[in-house]
């Protein structure tokens, strides 16, 4: 199993072989696709998954800029919407396969513990991590949370906008930044360098898609990887990891 970044993965046409699938996937599918790719490398000797992590709408972008890819998977139905819409992956090959929660968290030795998000917009909170909402899922996720709550605005003035949820998470873990929200699922990463303050109410359930990319040059091996991710064995390692079934 390989992970590349972007330079590399664009050279990935010369260099890889046959048998690797290249699955691009959201930045916070990194700790458990890590182990799904090695359960699925042992069920199939000789075949190499190539992981390639970021926040969703930038893999979007590598996709259409004709990077290399085999699989994409999403952490939103927008970014995979966007691809759908242009033919960056196979419309019948879509799939739901994980669900997850939003949160907000703070510093482990943080002083200041919001006991709702009206507290964000409290003297005591001068940062706040926020996802991006032009490119990262958990950002939009947010955004459309603090407007139900009508606290956008007042919420955003503090934003230390984040590349993608990692980047949130370690804004927090850092102590960079007074809270911040990532998924639970990158909370429980980060385990005794942060702590959930609440879990935060999205007006939309957060559902992870994935698919086979239009332009695979392996499309059977990539739905067979796509399979296994939906299978009995790959969703107990997503429910081990702490996402729910969709």
């Amino acid at each position: 199993m390989r992970r590349l970044a972007l330079p590399a993965l664009l050279m990935l046409s010369v260099q890889a072989h046959a048998t690797d699938i290249v699955v691009s996937a959201a930045a916070s599918l990194t700790n458990v696709f890590g182990t799904v790719a090695k359960a699925y490398e042992s069920k199939h000797p000789g075949t190499q998954v190539v992981l390639n992590f970021a926040a969703s709408d930038v893999l979007l972008q590598q996709i259409a800029n004709g990077a290399p890819a085999d699989v994409f998977a999403s952490a939103d139905e927008t970014a995979m919407d966007k691809a759908q819409a242009q033919g960056l992956v196979r419309k019948d090959s879509r799939r739901d396969f994980a669900a997850n929660e939003l949160v907000l968290i703070v510093p482990a030795a943080g002083k200041f513990t919001p006991a709702s998000l009206n507290d964000l917009t409290s003297s005591e909170v001068g940062k706040v991590a926020i996802g991006d909402p032009a490119s990262v899922p958990v950002g939009r996720y947010t955004k459309a949370a603090l407007e139900a709550a009508k606290l956008w605005e007042p919420v955003s003035a503090k934003a230390v906008l984040a590349q993608n949820v990692r980047q949130a998470l370690d804004y927090v873990a850092r102590d960079e930044v007074d809270a911040g929200f990532v998924f639970a699922t990158d909370a429980t990463v980060a385990a005794g360098k942060v702590r959930v303050a609440m879990h935060v109410p999205t007006p939309t359930p957060i559902i992870y898609p994935l698919a086979v990319v239009a332009q695979s040059k392996q499309p059977a091996q990539a739905q067979t990887f796509a399979d296994f991710v939906l299978s009995p064995e790959g969703q107990g390692l997503l429910a081990k990891a702490g996402f729910h079934h969709p």
